[in-house]
């Protein structure tokens, strides 16, 4: 028997030889229903480790099944069911949206490269960066899986939350739906740390996703793409209950944050799978370098054998003071490198080629081909990018060319293998859908037309109400094409004329759903001046740019009237703005067809000056947030902190007056506080504060 749990497992009657029955529930008392109910758990998270991470059971599903059976019974009976019973994967409760979680540490990215010399020139880095540590230089090697990167957290052994990498600070909070992975122990076993905060891969497995889709397919839905996109869209579900019928796995492969310490990464490797988290077997230590170019080469060789995604390895320098000693970039350990795969390749015929046309007026060649198999995934499409590209190549309709999925996902035309053509194709000198004249810029081309574009004005729509715009909620991509198909939609503009009735006329659509998108693009009639700024798709103009231009230039009106005098230099004195973005703010509304729509706008929208949305209450206030807030998004009240003259930065320091905590909060936020004697505050005593300041929530 392996280690037990810290109650004795092996006292447990339903362990080794679990009863294929059980008595009446009637013959129980409360007392009894709850010791039962917590020997049954405590087997189930035994087995649970047997099966997913020692992959040894030691009984058979029917018995599991019965096992599990029985305690659904006794907690519904006697409504004795604990957050961390292993029946609660089947999933809670739909939410309303994903929030988001600060890390406890940044999941930050790996440098990587696919050459051989792209691995020793990190290692004579390595070596450089430590002419002076005390040890030898050891490499331990492990597969880079393809899959989607979470953090999971644990705090005296309870699992707590889940989150995605996101921007490596601050990850969508998918605590609901990873608690429904069966791989994912809810709670840990052994001698574990008090506080521990693990990094995993979660992925569908190569068998399950191969089954799932052909359900899919029975069932009239769509199938997914390849295993990556299955997992990351099931992860990101809605609905938890969702995720608990679809077959997720997860990987361990590193510590972000614990009250444990470890001194070597293979440490970390072996000590995970005692705690019950799942590790994978194919990892090694390795002495030199070349010899971890072998294991990766052993490791490409052996990928398609495997049951789950693998598009490298990731080499990281075993002992964790020389990675202290090498430290980080902004973005990337010092310490560790991935060594990716060549990008898998086929050969298969062009069959067409078309032009499409993003949202900022940029064409991209898309060659349609005969359909082929490419690393088990069926491509049909791939892109040429640019029309430098297509010159460069010098492909043709009727062409054999042979295709590569980049990162084993997005397929790319990469050569001319054998030349069938009749060399017809030329990229069009006018927009294939609104006949403007197309500019070069460098290897590039774009569509003149802007926003009198009709294929420029849909991912225009779609943008104005995206989530980092206004914010429309259904208004996504399918019901954007719904309106522009029914001639309801040509601009953002004509979303402000939409009817009740206009909408129950589409397909799909009833009156409930209509009434409420009608209620959103009304709610939106007076958006904040940043948040319409984001919403024009202006480009170089994301968020913190927006924020800065309407903080120092007050009203849309002075916005524009900078624009159209042309004074770039206005623009280049809004911090962070540079020639670049100033140049494309005046080009913008500089462009005939973007001031129309900019216009039409204005007659249903009136952007909110900043000095209107609250002064400079909270002057020399500097804010920081972490967790999520239950009332307003954490950028909504970021927002509100700037609009009424205070700051909110991203980090605490001993410039930070106060320190907001929402659900979920990243420890290390908070560990920052204390240090520099921040006050932190619980979103009602952050409200109770802006009362103060008369600023309303």
């Amino acid at each position: 028997m392996v280690a037990a749990f810290d109650s004795d497992i092996a006292d447990n009657p339903y362990v080794e030889a679990p009863p294929t029955s059980f008595d009446d529930v009637e013959t129980l008392d409360e007392a009894a229903a709850r010791k039962q109910a917590e020997q049954l758990r405590e087997a189930i998270r035994y087995h649970d480790h047997r099966y997913y991470v020692a992959d040894d059971p030691v009984i058979g599903d029917r018995a599991y099944d019965a096992l599990f059976a029985r305690l659904q019974t006794l907690e519904g009976a006697f409504n004795i069911a604990t957050p961390d019973s292993p029946t609660q994967r089947v999933g809670g409760e739909p939410l309303d949206e994903l929030g988001e979680v600060d890390h406890v540490a940044p999941m930050r990215s790996i440098d990587q490269g696919g050459e051989a010399d792209d691995a020793r020139e990190f290692d004579d880095r390595v070596r450089r960066g430590l002419a002076d540590f005390d040890g030898d230089v050891a490499y331990f090697c492990e597969p880079k899986f393809d899959g989607l990167s979470v953090e999971v957290v644990y705090e005296d052994g309870v699992f707590q939350r889940a989150a995605t990498r996101g921007d490596g600070q601050v990850g969508e909070d998918v605590t609901a739906n990873v608690r429904t992975i069966s791989s994912v122990p809810q709670r840990l076993r052994g001698d574990y740390p008090d506080f521990l905060a693990v990094r995993g891969e979660v992925y569908m497995p190569r068998d399950a996703f191969t089954e799932y889709n052909r359900e899919r397919v029975e069932a009239g839905d769509d199938p997914f793409a390849n295993p990556r996109n299955a997992a990351a869209g099931t992860l990101r579900q809605l609905d938890p209950s969702v995720t608990a019928q679809r077959p997720l796995s997860v990987f361990f492969f590193g510590v972000l944050d614990s009250s444990a310490e470890f001194e070597r990464h293979d440490e970390i490797h072996d000590r995970l799978p005692a705690w019950g988290l799942r590790v994978c077997d194919r990892t090694r230590v390795v002495d030199d370098i070349e010899a971890a170019i072998d294991y990766r080469d052993a490791q490409l060789a052996a990928r398609d054998d495997l049951d789950y995604g693998i598009d490298g390895v990731v080499l990281k320098v075993n002992d964790t003071d020389a990675c202290e000693t090498l430290g980080t970039t902004s973005r990337a350990p010092r310490w560790a490198f991935a060594y990716k795969f060549p990008a898998r390749k086929e050969a298969t015929t062009v069959r067409d080629i078309v032009v499409q046309v993003g949202r900022t007026g940029r064409l991209t060649p898309v060659a349609l081909m005969d359909p082929v198999e490419v690393g088990g995934v069926t491509v049909t499409r791939a892109s040429l990018h640019n029309p430098s590209l297509v010159e460069e190549l010098g492909v043709d309709i009727g062409d054999r060319v042979r295709i590569k999925r980049a990162g084993d996902v997005i397929p790319d035309v990469v050569e001319v293998v054998e030349k069938d053509g009749d060399g017809h194709f030329q990229f069009p000198d006018t927009c294939p859908v609104c006949s403007s004249p197309v500019e070069r810029d460098g290897p590039m081309a774009f569509c003149t037309g802007e926003l009198s574009c009709p294929a420029q004005r849909e991912r225009a729509v779609e943008h104005y109400a995206s989530r980092d715009a206004l914010d429309i909620e259904g208004l996504g991509e399918k019901a954007v094409t719904q309106l522009l198909e029914g001639g309801l939609v040509e601009s953002p503009a004509d979303l402000y004329t939409l009817s009740v009735a206009d909408l129950v006329d589409l397909e799909g659509w009833g009156e409930t759903s209509a009434e409420n998108l009608v209620r959103e693009v009304e709610a939106t009639t007076e958006p904040p001046l940043a948040d319409f700024l984001v919403a024009l798709g202006i480009p170089d103009v994301g968020g913190v740019t927006a924020r800065n231009l309407a903080r120092e230039f007050g009203t849309f009106e002075a916005v524009l009237e900078a624009a159209e005098a042309g004074d770039t230099d206005a623009f280049e004195a809004v911090p962070d703005v540079g020639p670049e973005v100033a140049a494309s703010v005046v080009e913008f509304f500089g462009h005939e067809g973007n001031r129309a729509v900019v216009d039409q706008l204005l007659e249903h929208v009136d952007p909110v000056p900043a000095e209107e949305t609250g002064g400079d209450a909270l002057d020399g206030l500097t804010f920081v947030f972490t967790g999520s807030l239950a009332d307003v998004t954490r950028s909504e009240a970021q927002d509100l902190v700037e609009r009424h003259g205070g700051s909110a930065t991203s980090s605490v320091s001993g410039n930070t007056d106060y320190l907001v905590v929402g659900d979920s909060p990243g420890q290390r936020k908070r560990e920052d506080a204390a240090e520099n004697d921040v006050e932190q505050l619980d979103e009602a005593a952050f409200h109770d504060l802006l009362e103060a300041y008369g600023v309303e929530p």
